[in-house]
């Protein structure tokens, strides 16, 4: 059978990754968005991640990695959670859990600036009962966000660009600053891309919702 670069590359992935090859699900200028299945105690090829990533793990669970130099670190999780993923050199992963875990990983594309998020109408600041930061460095601003049914934020601000990454079926009804009324509905996994905005927001979806929005500081 004659290896075309398409299959040279899913095979490249499988080995990587597990069985299933990554899947980028959003790429553009500031990020790239891959959704990855990697196989329970399958040890993936030796790699290198050239840029920082956030990772958000869609089930519990423990990760080994180990180094070129010798150096291993397990990383525990817990269902949804995102977690930090500096570049940090050649490794092998292994999934150290009993099932696959599934893994949406935002790798970055732009060095961190800094840019303030602090203003009036930070939705940190005016609803902290649902939106609670989750992580912060010079590159993102993580924060979780959790409606209940019915529930939603008054007016507040987004001054960065954002990834936005569903980790609940949602439908929610946006009002903006000029009046204007959008329904939209979401799949579990779903991740958009979203641009400065000033609204507010409530869930309609007739169950709580939860999503993990990533900031991009740059």
């Amino acid at each position: 059978m004659r290896l075309t670069p398409i299959l040279i590359a899913l095979l490249s992935a499988c080995l990587l990754f597990g069985a299933r090859p990554t899947k980028t699900v959003l790429e553009n200028d500031d990020v790239k968005v891959v959704d990855a299945l990697p196989d329970a105690h399958v040890k993936s090829i030796m790699h290198e991640h050239k840029a920082n990533r956030v990772m958000i793990y869609l089930a519990a669970g423990e990760q080994e990695l180990a180094y070129a130099d010798g150096k291993k670190t397990t990383i525990k999780f817990s269902k949804n959670q995102a977690l930090w993923s500096p570049h940090a050199g050649m490794h092998t992963s292994e999934m150290m859990s009993a099932a696959p875990v599934e893994v949406i990983e935002l790798e970055l594309k732009k060095p961190g600036a800094g840019k303030t998020v602090s203003k009036t109408l930070d939705p940190l600041k005016v609803d902290p009962k649902h939106y609670k930061l989750e992580m912060e460095n010079d590159q993102v601003r993580v924060t979780r966000v959790r409606f209940g049914v019915n529930e939603g934020a008054p007016l507040h601000e987004h001054v960065l660009s954002r990834v936005v990454v569903y980790l609940t079926d949602a439908k929610t009804k946006v009002t903006a600053a000029d009046g204007t009324v959008t329904e939209s509905s979401y799949k579990a996994g779903d991740v958009v891309y979203g641009g400065m905005a000033k609204h507010s927001e409530v869930n309609v979806s007739g169950h709580p919702i939860e999503i993990v929005v990533t900031e991009l500081k740059y």
